[in-house]
């Protein structure tokens, strides 16, 4: 069983007892969150899509932490001309937990 969820922008494709990490949400961690945005589920044959989402599925999910990823790397450089500019960004994200699937 498995669903497709929107979160941030960003669509996720989630099972139960899962651990993904989405766009920084302003949750405490240790909360529990029930995620509305369900583009898609299925289990076996019972496949349903959502137009644009599905009212009656829902997904639960417990915050774990947030956190920064990993750091990208931005370089400028305009050859022959002896400019260079180096910046770098860490993005926010918040891990939830996939607790379980309600359809």
């Amino acid at each position: 069983m498995y669903a497709v969820i929107v979160s941030g922008g960003k669509q996720y494709r989630v099972a139960a007892e899962q651990t993904i990490q989405v766009e920084k949400l302003s949750v405490e961690p240790g909360s529990t969150i029930n995620i509305n945005q369900v583009l898609m589920y299925a289990n076996g044959d019972d496949v349903r899509i959502g137009a644009p989402y599905l009212s009656e599925v829902k997904v639960n999910a417990t915050v774990v932490g947030h956190g920064r990823g990993k750091k990208v790397i931005i370089i400028k450089m305009r050859r022959r001309k002896h400019h260079r500019k180096q910046m770098g960004h860490r993005q926010h994200y918040t891990e939830l937990k996939i607790t379980d699937i309600q359809a």
